[in-house]
């Protein structure tokens, strides 16, 4: 009788991404926070803005307002009657004359145009602001801003579930908001394990024992988790003992909204970090469809959401930008979550598919494709710094150098 296997079947990427998110109700609670302070925060209600922008037609120029009708052929020589930088507003143009303006002056009642002072040849008169020469024919409408082409009053600028952007935050100020209401900051416990772990700086390279290593882990994970708006409290390396173990978890539930925990987790082991979750509340082990990145935990101490990350820290750190990150976003009531990949041409033969969605670690070429990083192992972090990004491969699908692939920028998934 043929022996059944006990492996465990894999999930699909999307569909853990799908059940992550489903699980991941925003209810953080909003707060108002200084336009200033901002940054990468997530619109808790739309920003509605209470004036036209511009307010006036104004000039996009320095140079001269004029009537065109004055100037239609090239040469013509008006008179300056008046001068008008920004936050002035001039008299209505007389016909024959210009007025000297600066950029993002209100253009005078009766100008239909502005040339910019380098098209004009300006010709000074002691005790008058002189005569300008025309040195083209400009057409109506030139080098004018018009009122309301950025911003109608009662316009909705930006919108509840906006990650905000430094642009996001100008075009705030631009219409008044001193004060934006953000999404609070989830707060996230990071918790290490294992006996084997060392943080650099305590022993030196030469001093270490046979099986240490530096804990890589937790260094870009409180620096992913700050990029994604988090308060992080660092549990630091919890000694490797049961009731350590569920101690520390306890404690984490109670103060904060989600606990991340790196290695420990692949299906079927028994460590500390599993046996003192299921003693606090549940956990489920997925085995994802994915390389790197296959062992994967989601589970619930009380109100306080976890996830238990892969120890291998390639294998860490994308399973955190391609789940972590949306389930991250989604709590802050984000509306945009997914990153989308751009087509791009693989300058290698890939002829090994594997059974699981891969994620291949390229950089861009001068010629416009992708190269591949040699060593492509869920523990060589050298190829997520020489990378720009990772090849997204479909289970089961080689490819040969001139394909086109879909390529998912490190840019993108760290914004």
């Amino acid at each position: 009788m043929a022996e059944t296997s006990s492996r465990p079947p894999l999930m699909a990427l999307d569909e853990a991404l799908s059940r992550l998110l489903a699980a991941a109700s925003p209810r953080l609670g909003s707060e108002s926070v200084s336009t200033f302070e901002a940054d990468g925060r997530v619109l808790a209600q739309d920003v509605v803005s209470g004036l036209t922008v511009p307010p006036r037609d104004n000039s996009s120029m320095d140079g001269y307002a004029v009537r065109a009708a004055d100037c239609a052929t090239a040469g013509a020589v008006l008179r300056v009657a008046q001068r008008i930088p920004a936050g002035t507003v001039g008299t209505s143009l007389a016909a024959g004359t210009a007025a000297r303006i600066f950029t993002g002056a209100q253009i005078p009642e009766g100008a239909d145009a502005v040339v910019m002072q380098e098209d004009t040849q300006a010709m000074p008169e002691e005790g008058s602001l002189g005569t300008v020469r025309i040195e083209i024919a400009p057409s109506q409408g030139q080098w004018i801003r018009r009122a309301g082409e950025d911003v109608a009053a009662g316009d909705v600028v930006l919108s509840k579930g906006d990650r905000l952007t430094p642009a996001g935050l100008g075009l705030a100020a631009s219409v008044g908001f001193a004060q934006l209401e953000v999404s609070k900051r989830p707060r996230v416990a990071l918790l290490s394990t294992g006996d084997e772990l060392v943080m650099p700086g305590e022993v030196a390279p030469d001093a270490m024992k046979p099986g240490s290593i530096y804990n890589s882990n937790r260094f870009f994970m409180r620096a992913l988790l700050k990029r994604f708006g988090c308060e992080v409290n660092d549990l630091g390396i919890v000694p490797d003992r049961r009731e350590a173990t569920i101690e520390a978890l306890r404690e984490a539930a109670q103060r904060n909204d989600l606990i991340i925990t790196t290695g420990g987790v692949s299906v079927g082991e028994e460590d500390h970090i599993k046996a003192a979750v299921q003693h606090l509340g549940s956990l489920e082990l997925w085995s994802l469809s994915m390389k790197p990145g296959k062992p994967f935990a989601y589970g619930r101490i009380g109100e306080a959401h976890l996830t238990g990350l892969p120890g291998n820290p390639v294998s860490s750190f994308l399973t955190f930008l391609l789940l972590v990150r949306p389930f991250l976003l989604t709590l802050q009531g984000a509306k945009r979550v997914a990153v989308e990949p751009v087509a791009m041409r693989a300058d290698f033969d890939w002829p090994r598919a594997d059974r699981r969605r891969e994620f291949l670690r390229a950089r861009r070429n001068a010629a416009g494709g992708l190269d591949l990083f040699s060593n492509q192992s869920s523990g060589v972090l050298t190829s997520t710094v020489w990378g720009d990004g990772v090849i997204d491969t479909p289970a089961g699908q080689p490819f040969k150098a001139g394909d086109m692939v879909q390529f998912i920028p490190f840019a993108s998934l760290l914004a």
